[in-house]
């Protein structure tokens, strides 16, 4: 009977009845024959009720619904995420249901309601989109299901799926999409450079099936017969080289953009880069560090190695403190003898803040080909477009130039250095590294 009174509830026709009752009982008091009247409709309205209620909790219990709530095993940060509801209904007649998913609280989504109308034995789904903007785990509340009476007096809810909990990595999707344009040899539809396809100047690997965009001139004309598909020669790089990942988790990352702090935005394309280089024969490697070395996995070329990078990338953490640079040179000197190419994620707002690190910087650049990647300002962007119509305006847009002015100046010092600067906006990130780094390959830098 517990059970039953916390998932019975009134609807809002419940209540205006309620109260046209009140109002006949009320205008009883000056007109006798209302009273009559009144009882009249007291009885059918506590009839209806009552015939509301068996027919919502019928004695054999064979009336119910089953609803489930399907997540994927893991949410892609920053991207679309579908979450599918299907509701079946057992009632022997139609209803109407409305669904309420508790969503985790990350999403600010309080006004979440679908509703439909369910006849036996024939499922509905309900599809809706989720974009995570932390990486973690989400916890989702029960799955309610409210059944509408006949007469709309009465609800009884169903709960479901209670407690679901889902990780969030960093984007995936977008690692899976240029995967397979990397394969397809298609990176130049996302204004990747066309490079070289693989197979020229490097050695024989294997022989493998013909996939979609494979240089025809790398195909194998004996196997192509011998087992009746299309097959091709696969060749890989005469020299593995290691390429490097190093992600600064400091104070200057924390800006945000699109939802998404700068450190995000820099973890979703570490992860897309060491996809794309392992793809390419090339070993990667991951350094994360803020006020001290935070993880460090040595480059190696297997694909169980990309599992590795993720989970190490989703589980990243940090206070946003002052960055130890100085922690960084000392890993690399003493960790890593092969020349290789490092790609740091960081930010400078100013000339004065780079040039404190510079001289480390050159240190890491004198045995390696070290690039250096950050940020534009979109804020201070922002401000030279807009109108200057009054002194202060002015005085805005002379800070915003003297900010993009330090940017510039922060690359030319770099290269002087002989360390390679990629100023970049956020949304361009991927691109744009990806860019420099088949550069690198292919003018043979490494």
């Amino acid at each position: 009977m517990k059970n039953t009174l916390k998932s019975l509830y009134t609807n809002a026709r419940f209540f205006y009845i309620m109260w046209g009752l009140v109002v006949v009982f009320a205008a009883s008091l000056f007109r006798d024959y209302l009273f009559s009247a009144g009882v009249i409709l007291l009885s059918a309205f506590i009839g209806a009720v009552l015939v509301e209620f068996f027919l919502l909790y019928p004695s054999g219990g064979n009336a119910y619904i089953r609803a489930n709530r399907r997540l994927a095993e893991r949410f892609s940060n920053g991207d679309m995420n579908e979450v599918a509801i299907t509701v079946e209904s057992h009632f022997p007649f139609p209803v109407n249901i409305e669904i309420i998913d508790e969503i985790p609280y990350h999403f600010q989504i309080r006004d979440f309601l679908k509703k439909g109308r369910l006849v036996t034995g024939k499922p509905i789904v309900f599809k809706y989109g989720l974009r995570p903007l932390e990486r973690g785990e989400y916890v989702f509340g029960a799955l309610n299901v409210y059944v509408k009476g006949r007469l709309g007096l009465l609800s009884r809810r169903y709960r479901f799926d209670a407690g679901a909990i889902v990780k969030v990595y960093p984007s995936f999707i977008q690692m899976r999409r240029y995967e397979i344009m990397a394969i397809s040899n298609r990176l130049n539809e996302v204004g990747v450079k066309k490079i070289r396809r693989i197979g020229h100047h490097s050695e024989f690997d294997q022989i493998r099936e013909y996939i979609k965009g494979d240089d025809i001139r790398t195909i194998n004309w004996r196997a192509t017969a011998r087992v009746a598909k299309m097959m091709v020669n696969q060749f890989r790089d005469e020299r593995s080289q290691q390429i490097f990942c190093l992600i600064n988790m400091g104070r200057s990352m924390k800006m945000p953009f699109d939802g998404l702090t700068l450190l995000d935005h820099a973890i979703n394309t570490s992860l897309v880069m060491s996809n794309i280089a392992i793809l390419r024969h090339d070993k990667t490697g991951l350094v994360t560090f803020d006020d001290k070395i935070r993880s460090v996995l040595p480059a190696r070329a297997e694909g169980r190695h990309m599992q590795s990078i993720m989970e190490v990338l989703y589980k990243q953490t940090t206070s946003f403190s002052e960055s130890n640079y100085e922690a960084l040179y000392t890993l690399i000197r003493s960790r890593v003898h092969q020349r290789s190419l490092f790609i740091l994620f960081t930010n400078f707002e100013s000339i004065e803040s780079a040039r404190r690190e510079i001289d480390l910087l050159t240190g890491i650049a004198s045995k390696h080909l070290l690039m250096l990647v950050f940020f534009e300002n979109e804020e201070v962007s922002k401000v030279l477009t807009s109108e200057t119509t009054d002194a202060e305006e002015i005085y805005k847009h002379a800070i915003a130039e003297k900010f993009i002015y330090d940017k510039k100046q922060i690359v030319k010092e770099l290269e002087r250095r002989g360390i390679y600067a990629l100023l970049t906006k956020p949304e361009k990130l991927t691109v744009d590294t990806m860019n420099k780094y088949l550069e690198f390959k292919s003018r043979g830098l490494l």
